[in-house]
């Protein structure tokens, strides 16, 4: 038995609220993978900007081109489910949902942008002297902790078969 003075919350929402804590936390880690993700896209960039081929930066090259784009898209919706999601924390409306949304998109962004940033720089994105090599390790993590990929599939998905009956 707990004492009251010791409790959190009311006698029997352990679970409830450690979840509550979980939706938190996916927030934050969304906004973790987004910014390994920007770092990969900056990387990316600065060095298809340097790196020449055929007498020009590979930067005007159309697949390296696609793949800017490509990274610059998932980015950007990934941020912007991240920001409603906080937005609904913030405002005190239920968030669970959009919480893992955010987490899902934004870590698999993050490493699809740390991927892309290792294509861009051909064998250099391989060594450890460049950041993107890091970049990818620290991406993939994203996609572990605070719930998996699968398991915030598994949230989405019972949250949104619920919010269909009602």
């Amino acid at each position: 038995m707990i004492d009251q003075e010791n409790l959190l919350g009311k006698s029997g929402d352990g679970f409830k609220i450690a979840m509550k804590t979980l939706d938190a936390g996916r927030i934050g880690v969304a906004g973790q993978a987004l910014g390994i993700a920007q770092a990969s896209l900056e990387c990316a960039v600065a060095y298809s900007q340097q790196r020449q081929a055929f007498g020009a930066p590979i930067s005007r090259m159309q697949t390296i081109q696609n793949k800017l784009a490509d990274m610059e898209c998932r980015i950007w919706s990934a941020r912007l489910v991240n920001w409603h999601a906080a937005k609904l924390k913030d405002d005190g409306h239920s968030f669970t949902k959009e919480a893992a949304m955010a987490k899902l998109i934004a870590s698999e962004a993050a490493t699809y942008c740390a991927h892309q940033a290792i294509q861009v720089l051909g064998g250099m994105g391989y060594v450890s002297d460049m950041p993107a090599e890091r970049h990818y390790r620290d991406a993939r993590i994203t996609e572990i902790y605070e719930g998996t990929s699968e398991i915030q599939r598994l949230v989405i998905a019972g949250n949104l078969l619920k919010e269909m009956i009602q």
